[in-house]
């Protein structure tokens, strides 16, 4: 058989004894069981309320219940120790039998929901929880729960600091379901802390203090460490500025050297078009004294013609 196997066995086997218990021990105010598998056999320790009604007269009982582990369950060599519940009221299992029968007696379930959580707290319980669930007055059924003090309901102190502990009460119009869950005086949770006045951390907590001196030691050293870092980060930072000024510096000179460079460009090409633009002028004046004096030269061609014309026919 696998281990998976084995253990799926091993835990059907274990709720099936438990089962078994609570039948037969149910008047002696079972309150759960330990078993674990020895050498010499299996050992078992039953907590009950009253010690006595397990074992029997002359054992008579006891000696019954080990023949029917041994028939049923395949037990080899079953040793059953019985010890005493020293604080019922702290029992969640033994509490929830007591709801059911009480309930199944005819008590009002609010009464008896809140006469049973006070006695849980009046025993030293840090916090409790009580739920039932079923028809409890009426043909619909609903949840009535009962809380006091602090309850945990997940992560690993659910599982081992917190008792909890069912049970079932069957009445006329249905069954009823107890649910109940008790925190016991001392847990200890992950939560809780104290505070302690006018004393010396050592004295309290040792360790801490020496820790803390290992702490406050390497904190001293680490600020010429931390000096070096910041001053190697400021140097980089500086350098990385300087660099990034320098690259600035050098496009806004080869932006500068552009726009001077253009501007040259453009006044050449202005004086350029000023001097064509005079020379064109010159040339033009040229051309009117050119064209005035060949006309005056005409002119005086004319007049002299005429002249001799007015003399021939004076003639």
């Amino acid at each position: 058989m696998s281990d998976e196997h084995q253990f799926i066995e091993n835990g059907l086997q274990r709720s099936q004894i438990d089962e078994f218990f609570e039948e037969e021990l149910g008047r002696a105010g079972y309150g759960g069981m330990d078993v674990a598998k020895t050498p010499m056999g299996t050992q078992i320790v039953l907590k009950a309320e009253k010690p006595g009604m397990v074992i029997g007269k002359g054992g008579e009982n006891i000696r019954k219940v080990t023949t029917a582990l041994e028939e049923r369950f395949n037990l080899e060599d079953p040793q059953i120790d019985v010890q005493e519940v020293e604080e019922p009221d702290l029992n969640a299992r033994i509490v929830a039998d007591r709801l059911s029968n009480a309930l199944e007696r005819g008590w009002y379930f609010r009464k008896a929901g809140h006469t049973t959580i006070d006695r849980i707290m009046d025993a030293g319980a840090l916090g409790a929880e009580i739920v039932l669930s079923g028809k409890v007055t009426g043909a619909r059924s609903r949840v009535e729960k009962f809380n006091r003090g602090y309850i945990k309901h997940n992560g690993e102190p659910a599982e081992e600091v917190v008792d909890h502990g069912q049970g079932v009460a069957v009445m006329k119009l249905g069954t009823i379901g107890v649910d109940v869950k008790i925190i016991p005086p001392g847990a200890e949770l992950p939560d809780d802390f104290q505070i302690h006045d006018d004393m010396d951390p050592e004295e309290v907590v040792p360790d801490a203090v020496e820790a803390n001196e290992g702490v406050e030691e390497l904190l001293e050293a680490e600020p010429e460490a931390d000096e070096a870092a910041e001053a190697d980060e400021e140097g980089a930072a500086d350098a990385e500025a300087d660099t990034e000024a320098d690259a600035d510096e050098a496009d806004l000179d080869e932006e500068v050297v552009e726009e001077v460079i253009e501007e040259e460009v453009e006044s050449e090409e202005a004086a350029a078009d000023d001097d064509s633009a005079e020379d064109i002028e010159e040339d033009l004046d040229e051309l009117e004294e050119d064209v005035e004096a060949e006309a005056e030269e005409l002119l005086d061609e004319m007049e002299a013609a005429d002249d001799e014309d007015a003399e021939e026919d004076d003639s």
